[in-house]
Protein backbone atom coordinates (compact mmCIF):
# COMPACT_ATOMS: atom_id res chain seq x y z
CA UNK A 1 0.00 0.00 0.00
CA UNK A 2 1.64 3.45 -0.69
CA UNK A 3 0.17 6.88 -0.27
CA UNK A 4 1.24 9.46 -2.68
CA UNK A 5 1.13 13.33 -2.61
CA UNK A 6 0.16 15.93 -5.41
CA UNK A 7 4.26 16.28 -5.87
CA UNK A 8 4.29 12.86 -7.71
CA UNK A 9 1.63 13.36 -9.70
CA UNK A 10 1.26 16.38 -10.86
CA UNK A 11 -1.87 16.80 -12.61
CA UNK A 12 -4.10 15.79 -9.57
CA UNK A 13 -5.70 19.47 -8.31
CA UNK A 14 -4.17 21.64 -10.91
CA UNK A 15 -7.67 22.48 -12.04
CA UNK A 16 -8.32 23.91 -8.51
CA UNK A 17 -6.02 26.64 -8.30
CA UNK A 18 -8.47 28.58 -11.28
CA UNK A 19 -10.99 28.30 -8.00
CA UNK A 20 -10.25 30.46 -4.69
CA UNK A 21 -13.49 30.94 -3.29
CA UNK A 22 -14.88 31.19 0.31
CA UNK A 23 -13.61 27.93 2.41
CA UNK A 24 -17.37 27.55 3.07
CA UNK A 25 -19.27 27.88 -0.16
CA UNK A 26 -20.35 24.61 -2.43
CA UNK A 27 -18.04 25.36 -5.69
CA UNK A 28 -18.55 21.86 -7.05
CA UNK A 29 -22.22 22.26 -7.45
CA UNK A 30 -22.66 19.33 -9.59
CA UNK A 31 -20.28 16.90 -8.11
CA UNK A 32 -22.22 17.76 -4.84
CA UNK A 33 -25.98 16.84 -6.26
CA UNK A 34 -24.80 13.49 -7.52
CA UNK A 35 -22.47 12.69 -5.04
CA UNK A 36 -25.53 12.62 -3.16
CA UNK A 37 -28.22 11.74 -6.03
CA UNK A 38 -26.96 8.26 -7.26
CA UNK A 39 -26.32 6.67 -3.68
CA UNK A 40 -30.44 8.39 -2.29
CA UNK A 41 -31.86 7.08 -5.59
CA UNK A 42 -30.66 3.60 -5.26
CA UNK A 43 -32.13 3.42 -1.89
CA UNK A 44 -35.40 5.04 -2.56
CA UNK A 45 -35.69 2.66 -5.46
CA UNK A 46 -34.97 -0.26 -3.00
CA UNK A 47 -37.90 1.43 -0.69
CA UNK A 48 -40.52 2.06 -3.12
CA UNK A 49 -39.95 -0.62 -5.48
CA UNK A 50 -42.87 -2.81 -4.19
CA UNK A 51 -45.48 0.24 -4.27
CA UNK A 52 -44.16 1.46 -8.55
CA UNK A 53 -43.20 -1.57 -10.27
CA UNK A 54 -43.90 -5.42 -8.96
CA UNK A 55 -41.20 -6.47 -11.74
CA UNK A 56 -38.34 -7.48 -9.63
CA UNK A 57 -35.66 -7.86 -12.13
CA UNK A 58 -36.49 -4.25 -13.30
CA UNK A 59 -36.08 -2.92 -9.64
CA UNK A 60 -32.78 -4.97 -9.37
CA UNK A 61 -31.18 -3.67 -12.65
CA UNK A 62 -32.12 -0.30 -12.30
CA UNK A 63 -30.99 -0.15 -8.17
CA UNK A 64 -27.20 -1.91 -9.50
CA UNK A 65 -27.04 0.66 -12.38
CA UNK A 66 -27.27 3.79 -9.48
CA UNK A 67 -25.30 2.00 -7.36
CA UNK A 68 -22.76 1.56 -10.10
CA UNK A 69 -22.85 4.69 -11.05
CA UNK A 70 -22.40 5.88 -7.36
CA UNK A 71 -19.33 3.90 -7.31
CA UNK A 72 -17.54 5.39 -10.08
CA UNK A 73 -18.87 8.88 -9.42
CA UNK A 74 -17.57 8.87 -6.04
CA UNK A 75 -14.13 7.66 -6.46
CA UNK A 76 -13.65 9.22 -9.70
CA UNK A 77 -14.83 12.30 -9.62
CA UNK A 78 -16.87 14.05 -5.79
CA UNK A 79 -13.90 12.61 -4.00
CA UNK A 80 -10.99 14.54 -6.17
CA UNK A 81 -13.23 17.76 -6.23
CA UNK A 82 -14.96 17.95 -2.96
CA UNK A 83 -12.18 16.80 -0.33
CA UNK A 84 -9.45 16.26 -2.43
CA UNK A 85 -8.54 12.51 -1.85
CA UNK A 86 -8.76 9.46 -4.52
CA UNK A 87 -7.62 6.12 -4.19
CA UNK A 88 -7.24 3.30 -7.04
CA UNK A 89 -5.00 -0.72 -7.09
CA UNK A 90 -2.90 -0.35 -9.46
CA UNK A 91 -1.77 -4.08 -10.93
CA UNK A 92 2.52 -3.71 -10.92
CA UNK A 93 4.42 -5.02 -13.96
CA UNK A 94 5.10 -8.19 -12.07
CA UNK A 95 1.19 -8.92 -11.59
CA UNK A 96 1.16 -7.54 -7.79
CA UNK A 97 -1.60 -5.42 -6.45
CA UNK A 98 -1.52 -2.81 -4.81
CA UNK A 99 -3.80 -0.19 -2.99
CA UNK A 100 -2.95 3.71 -3.97
CA UNK A 101 -4.45 6.43 -1.23
CA UNK A 102 -3.77 9.93 -2.41
CA UNK A 103 -4.56 13.06 -0.98
CA UNK A 104 -3.52 16.87 -1.94
CA UNK A 105 -1.22 18.58 0.35
CA UNK A 106 -2.22 21.19 2.33
CA UNK A 107 -0.92 24.09 0.23
CA UNK A 108 -3.08 23.06 -2.11
CA UNK A 109 -6.28 22.08 -0.29
CA UNK A 110 -8.82 24.17 -1.69
CA UNK A 111 -12.20 22.56 -0.59
CA UNK A 112 -14.58 24.07 1.42
CA UNK A 113 -16.39 22.85 4.50
CA UNK A 114 -19.98 22.66 2.86
CA UNK A 115 -18.86 20.29 0.11
CA UNK A 116 -16.30 18.29 2.61
CA UNK A 117 -19.35 17.93 5.32
CA UNK A 118 -21.17 17.04 2.02
CA UNK A 119 -19.12 14.33 0.69
CA UNK A 120 -18.71 12.33 4.59
CA UNK A 121 -22.34 12.54 5.36
CA UNK A 122 -23.35 10.92 2.53
CA UNK A 123 -19.95 8.54 2.49
CA UNK A 124 -21.03 7.73 5.89
CA UNK A 125 -25.06 7.87 6.15
CA UNK A 126 -25.58 5.41 3.65
CA UNK A 127 -23.85 2.37 4.41
CA UNK A 128 -26.18 2.27 7.27
CA UNK A 129 -28.88 2.20 5.61
CA UNK A 130 -27.64 -0.70 3.73
CA UNK A 131 -26.71 -2.46 7.00
CA UNK A 132 -30.10 -1.89 8.20
CA UNK A 133 -31.59 -3.38 4.63
CA UNK A 134 -29.45 -6.38 4.64
CA UNK A 135 -31.13 -7.11 8.64
CA UNK A 136 -34.55 -6.65 7.47
CA UNK A 137 -34.26 -8.35 4.42
CA UNK A 138 -32.85 -11.62 6.26
CA UNK A 139 -35.41 -11.44 9.16
CA UNK A 140 -38.40 -10.92 6.86
CA UNK A 141 -36.90 -13.62 4.61
CA UNK A 142 -37.05 -11.96 1.47
CA UNK A 143 -34.01 -13.94 0.26
CA UNK A 144 -34.57 -12.37 -3.20
CA UNK A 145 -33.66 -9.08 -2.38
CA UNK A 146 -30.35 -9.90 -0.43
CA UNK A 147 -27.78 -9.93 -3.39
CA UNK A 148 -29.20 -6.35 -4.06
CA UNK A 149 -28.34 -5.39 -0.58
CA UNK A 150 -25.25 -7.34 -0.27
CA UNK A 151 -23.94 -5.47 -3.59
CA UNK A 152 -25.48 -2.04 -2.36
CA UNK A 153 -23.59 -2.60 0.96
CA UNK A 154 -19.99 -3.42 -0.66
CA UNK A 155 -19.86 -0.92 -3.04
CA UNK A 156 -21.01 1.73 -0.68
CA UNK A 157 -18.44 0.26 2.04
CA UNK A 158 -15.27 -0.12 -0.51
CA UNK A 159 -15.76 3.36 -1.10
CA UNK A 160 -15.74 4.53 2.74
CA UNK A 161 -13.03 2.74 3.53
CA UNK A 162 -11.10 3.91 0.30
CA UNK A 163 -11.55 7.39 1.88
CA UNK A 164 -11.32 6.54 5.37
CA UNK A 165 -7.43 5.36 4.35
CA UNK A 166 -6.88 8.41 2.16
CA UNK A 167 -7.69 10.59 5.59
CA UNK A 168 -5.69 8.92 8.25
CA UNK A 169 -2.96 7.69 5.63
CA UNK A 170 -2.41 4.99 3.51
CA UNK A 171 0.22 3.38 5.56
CA UNK A 172 -1.30 3.37 8.79
CA UNK A 173 -3.25 0.28 9.91
CA UNK A 174 -7.07 1.09 10.72
CA UNK A 175 -6.66 -1.93 13.50
CA UNK A 176 -4.02 0.05 14.95
CA UNK A 177 -5.48 3.05 14.69
CA UNK A 178 -8.50 2.23 17.03
CA UNK A 179 -6.06 0.25 19.32
CA UNK A 180 -4.01 3.74 20.03
CA UNK A 181 -7.11 5.64 20.26
CA UNK A 182 -8.79 3.21 22.41
CA UNK A 183 -5.42 2.85 24.47
CA UNK A 184 -5.50 6.76 24.67
CA UNK A 185 -8.82 7.17 25.78
CA UNK A 186 -8.74 4.33 28.32
CA UNK A 187 -5.51 6.27 29.89
CA UNK A 188 -6.91 9.33 30.22
CA UNK A 189 -10.44 8.30 31.44
CA UNK A 190 -7.72 6.46 34.40
CA UNK A 191 -5.64 9.46 34.88
CA UNK A 192 -9.46 11.43 35.81
CA UNK A 193 -9.82 9.26 37.53
CA UNK A 194 -6.39 9.52 39.45
CA UNK A 195 -7.30 13.20 40.09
Amino acid sequence: MQRRDSQESPHFGEEEDNFRLKKSAVRHPVASFFHLFFRTSAILVYLLSDIFSSRFIACMVTIILLLSCDFWTVKNVSGRLLVGLRWWNQVDEDGKSRWVFESRKDGKNSTSRAESQIFWLGLTACPIFWVIFMFSTILSFNIKWLAVVIMGLVLQLANLYGYVRCKVGGKSDLGNLAKNYLGAQIFKQAMKERS
